[in-house]
């Protein structure tokens, strides 16, 4: 159901799985039990169930072994308060829980145009196959930070504008060291936007081109409207 984007039909499918839990399934069944509660809470968020959502991320956030094992419920509430109007807490809890994975973002004073340029010039020592070539990222702590940098991405964009460009590069710096995941798009995106508002139109969309492809090389829906809509900007 969830392939087929019937989110509703999916949730209720996750949600009788987990009425099917015994008693002690955290301890018993622990595994099972994370995976059915991200799920179901992965499908609330789509539905726009807060309520359930909530109810799920508190279980998973009193049950949860380790940090790392609330990290996906802690992304859809993070993506949650941004779509309630809640922009602020949204992006101070993303920054936090970046800054526990060891990716600060706070406190840099670099400007837009320098970041820019340093990101640029990173990028120098690779060609366009080389970076469509890259592995694919298969660490899941570093795959969890990419979804919360690319949420970043958005969120910064209206209330910390000038912090913007260090995401962007963030992004490309792990996607080239660590491998492509289905956010890497969305930073060689932005990239080729600021690229363009800074009077560089031609090279702009050449890192837009190459957001466009790298969709096609990750397989992956996430990120193709963010992809489409910033660089439909600059074409």
């Amino acid at each position: 159901a969830m392939e087929m984007s019937d989110f509703v039909a999916a949730y209720f499918y996750f949600d009788n799985g987990i009425s099917f839990l015994r008693k002690k399934h955290w301890e018993e069944h622990y595994t099972l039990s994370l995976e059915l509660f991200n799920l179901a809470a992965k499908c609330a968020l789509a539905n726009g169930d807060v309520i359930s959502l909530k109810l799920l991320s508190q279980q998973v956030m009193k049950k949860a072994s380790s940090f790392e094992d609330t990290l996906n419920v802690t992304y859809f509430v993070t993506c949650s308060l941004a779509y309630s109007s809640k922009l602020p807490e949204s992006v101070e809890k993303g920054l936090d829980i970046l800054s526990k994975l060891g990716f600060e973002l706070r406190g840099d004073e670099s400007s837009m145009e320098a970041c820019v340029q340093e990101t640029k010039s990173f990028l120098s020592g690779y060609t366009d196959n080389d970076i469509l070539n890259t592995r694919r990222m298969t660490d899941p702590t570093t795959i969890i930070a990419m979804k919360f940098l690319g949420k970043m991405e958005l969120g910064m964009t209206q209330i910390m504008p000038k912090s913007i460009a260090r995401v962007t590069q963030r992004i490309i710096q792990l996607s080239l060291l660590h491998g492509m995941s289905p956010v890497s798009p969305i930073g060689f995106v932005h990239l080729g936007s600021f690229i363009a508002k800074f009077g560089d139109i031609s090279g702009g969309y050449h890192y837009v081109k190459l957001a466009r492809s790298l969709l096609d090389k990750v397989g992956s829906r996430e990120s193709a409207g963010e992809v489409i809509c910033i660089g439909t900007q600059v074409v």
